[in-house]
């Protein structure tokens, strides 16, 4: 269940940053199927690919974490 959350604050972070699914996986350097797999719980992130979705969506990593946790 808390990974699932994860998962939806992903998706709504990258939303609100206001880009695509391509978009975000272009400033990843990623091919757009991760952002989605990521996003719909097919494929779980290590700690630094999370610092990387926050930055890349403008959001401090620190300060993330605790919406996680919620």
């Amino acid at each position: 269940m808390g990974y699932r959350r994860l998962c939806g604050l992903l998706r709504k972070w990258r939303n609100d940053a206001g880009m695509t699914q391509r978009t975000l996986a272009k400033k990843l350097r990623k091919p757009p199927s991760y952002v989605h797999k990521t996003e719909i719980g097919d494929r779980r992130m290590d700690p630094l690919e999370f610092i990387a979705w926050c930055r890349a969506c403008k959001i401090e990593p620190s300060a993330s974490i605790s919406a996680v946790e919620k």
